[in-house]
């Protein structure tokens, strides 16, 4: 069990990240090859991520590389996913390359005694083998990660809506009660299932909230208290199905191409609805809205996700290019 303490400072410095973390998806995500776990929930990228791995000869450095350095178990190295990677993946691989030898040899210390480190693993820390690593890294993430960018930046964004309106209903308690079911507030303690037992004290440096694609089941936070609190925790993943439109072009009015109340229905999605506000805002029966949303959704142009007892629907990547390329003044 982690059980995370909160002061009045740390409440109101709490806040949830507006983009995923690259770092922290690719570790999360070479989790997902260790576990059938959730495998239902990633099938179709599990199927594409092993075909483009084969095709491109990175299996062989996917087995003897990343994946025994990042064990799916209670520890591995916090120096994988610095802070700065919040700034993109570029400034997080720079950091990787600058982390201090004698922190590397501590952390693989640390997985050592409790995971089990590969032989070669306190060669990190020399530079070469680092920049070797920072290759690796990147190449996997282009590989399997990145051409899922718009889909996984979709879910954040469901995500970060879910959460802002449990702030508007309930505050910061509101926030932290909804984080599902792995995560339990009892103010001022958050607690959740964890592969040890712990209790984290912010003392006032507050929580950022990472919503990641690839994590499934308990969060997760450095190993390091010393560090800059994070909780990366999962989205709530459903069975869904959706396919990619064609070209939809950006010259034709929203009205013609997809309707009149289509469109509305697009536009009231903007900054999240649910089934309900999407009827209110088009004028039309909730059955009527749900349909057309479901029309919206397996275009790719929205996303919808249960939120307690509401279905909440928001705009994926493509369907705000879609608004924007629509909106008249617009580029």
């Amino acid at each position: 069990m982690l059980r995370i303490h909160f002061t009045d400072a740390d409440l109101a410095r709490t806040r949830v990240a507006a983009v995923p973390d690259p770092l922290w998806e690719i570790c999360a995500s070479l989790h997902r090859f260790q576990s059938r776990q959730g495998r239902w929930a990633y099938a179709d990228w599990f199927r594409t991520a092993r075909t483009r791995l084969n095709a491109a000869g990175f299996a062989p450095t996917l087995r003897t590389l990343l994946l025994p350095l990042v064990p799916r178990a209670a520890y591995f190295p916090d120096f994988l996913t610095p802070p700065e990677a919040t700034e993109g993946l570029d400034a997080g691989l720079e950091a990787i390359l600058a982390t201090p030898k004698r922190r590397i040899l501590d952390e693989v210390g640390i997985l050592a005694r409790t995971s089990g480190a590969p032989a070669w693993a306190p060669s990190l820390a020399e530079s070469d083998m680092r920049k070797e690593l920072v290759q690796a890294m990147r190449a996997y993430h282009d590989t399997v990660i990145a051409p899922h960018s718009d889909h996984i930046q979709a879910r954040i964004e469901a995500e970060r809506s879910a959460r802002a309106r449990a702030m508007l209903n309930g505050g910061i308690d509101g926030v932290l009660q909804s984080l599902g079911p792995d995560l339990r507030w009892q103010r001022p303690i958050l607690h959740t299932v964890y592969p040890e037992d712990r209790d984290l004290h912010l003392n006032g440096r507050g929580l950022l909230l990472v919503p990641s694609y690839f994590c499934w089941g308990n969060p997760v936070t450095f190993g390091d208290t010393t560090l800059d609190p994070i909780l990366i925790y999962s989205l709530s993943h459903e069975p869904h199905h959706s396919a990619l439109p064609g070209d939809l072009g950006s010259g034709a009015s929203l009205k013609a191409l997809l309707g009149r109340t289509r469109a509305a229905v697009l536009r009231a999605a903007a900054t999240g609805a649910t089934t309900g506000e999407l009827a209110r805002a088009t004028g039309v029966s909730a059955s009527s809205a749900s349909q057309h949303a479901t029309a919206l959704r397996d275009a790719g142009l929205i996303t919808s996700h249960r939120h307690a007892a509401s279905v909440l629907h928001t705009l994926t990547p493509l369907g705000a290019a879609l608004l924007r390329a629509n909106t008249p003044g617009s580029p």
